[in-house]
Parts: C-alpha cells; sequence; structure tokens
C-alpha cells in the first residue's frame, strides 16, 4: 500500500563546500537548498533559527551536539555584520567554540578556505535574497 509524500528534514551527510548562495538559498554537492543552512561535521543540515536577529543557545542545539569536533563557528548573519547575542557567545565559549560573525557572502567565502585546509569548521548560515 503506498504511504504518500514522505517529508524529511533537510540533511546532507558529508562536508562539501558551498558553491553558490542567494535568491534565499545555497548550492552545494550539486544540488540546491531554500533557506538557511547548518554546516557542520556530521553533514549540512536545513536550519531556520526562530528568529535570525536574535540567535539563541537553542537555535545551536545540534552544532552542541558536536562541539568536541569544532574549533570555529562562522555565523553568516544575512546581508549585513550583526553581533551575536552576549548569552549566546558565553555558551559558545563554555563549549570551546569561538564564534565569528559576518556576512553570510563572507562567512560562505571563509567556510570554503577553511573546509580546504581541513580544519575544524563549522558555519551558520542566514540566507540572503
Amino acid at each position: 500500500m503506498a504511504k504518500g509524500i514522505v517529508i524529511r528534514e533537510a540533511h546532507y551527510p558529508g562536508r562539501a563546500p558551498i558553491e553558490a548562495y542567494g535568491n534565499g538559498g545555497f548550492r552545494f554537492a550539486d544540488m540546491s537548498h531554500r533557506g538557511s543552512l547548518l554546516c557542520l561535521p556530521s553533514g549540512i543540515n536545513g536550519w531556520e533559527p526562530a528568529d535570525p536577529l536574535a540567535l539563541t543557545a537553542a537555535d545551536f542545539d545540534k552544532l552542541f551536539a558536536e562541539a568536541g569536533k569544532v574549533e570555529i563557528l562562522l555565523v553568516g548573519t544575512g546581508k549585513d555584520l550583526r553581533p551575536l547575542p552576549a548569552a549566546l557567545r558565553a555558551t559558545l565559549k563554555e563549549a570551546g567554540i569561538s564564534a565569528d560573525p559576518m556576512s553570510t557572502g563572507a562567512a560562505v567565502r571563509t567556510y570554503n578556505v577553511l573546509l580546504a585546509e581541513d580544519r575544524a569548521v563549522a558555519a551558520a548560515l542566514i540566507a540572503v535574497d
């Protein structure tokens, strides 16, 4: 008997450079994703923070599950650089993760370089139009 359409959480099981961004999404590994991304050592996940302008530790639960594998977190905050809330910075620091906020374009470029160097990097990328 047919089950119908099964919707799964967006996840790519591996590390891959981001090939392009804009128009509300990203291209990587010959695929495209509409919306924001959380790039972790375990793979690339669809990511929709509750409020992109007010990120909280809860938005990074998947990251904290892999904190031992991540040294640097690049946070692409959209078209413009926005500082991370102090509480989030403190929580990341407690987990041993250095967080660097920057525009999404700068975060994508930096992520690709650090990924090519096989560094312990993660990226939280807010989609831009």
